[in-house]
């Protein structure tokens, strides 16, 4: 059963930074996807960044895109969100998630293991 475990939100001003870490059980192999979302309030979840373990392909939706890495560390089963720049739009609860890969534009069509989420606030 895979467990994923995210941790490094919190608050932060405009124009600051956070990394949100998940680590992840075993049983994600080089053919899974992993990847982050996120849930503001009122709003629809929304896919923000994913990576293609086998290949280190990475996705991000076009808000994000330059300002937020992805990154997975195989040997220590972490995935990582490096976000830059944040602002008040990108505060939500944000989520790890994990799915096998099938060419989707987003990496996978089927991201069936998630972790509780981490909260992010900017103001």
């Amino acid at each position: 059963h895979v467990q994923l475990v995210e941790s490094g939100g919190g608050s932060v001003q405009a124009g600051g930074s956070l990394r949100l870490s998940c680590e992840r059980s075993e049983g994600i192999t080089p053919s899974y996807c992993m990847g982050w979302f996120r849930r503001a309030p009122g709003k629809e979840r929304e896919g923000v960044a994913a990576i293609y373990i086998g290949a280190g392909r990475e996705y991000y939706t076009d808000s994000v895109r330059g300002r937020f890495v992805i990154s997975h560390d195989n040997a220590k089963k972490t995935l990582y969100l490096q976000m830059n720049n944040l602002q008040p739009e990108d505060t939500a609860m944000y989520y790890c998630a994990a799915g096998p890969f099938n060419d989707h534009s987003f990496c996978s069509p089927d991201f069936g293991y998630w972790g509780q989420g981490t909260q992010v606030t900017v103001s």
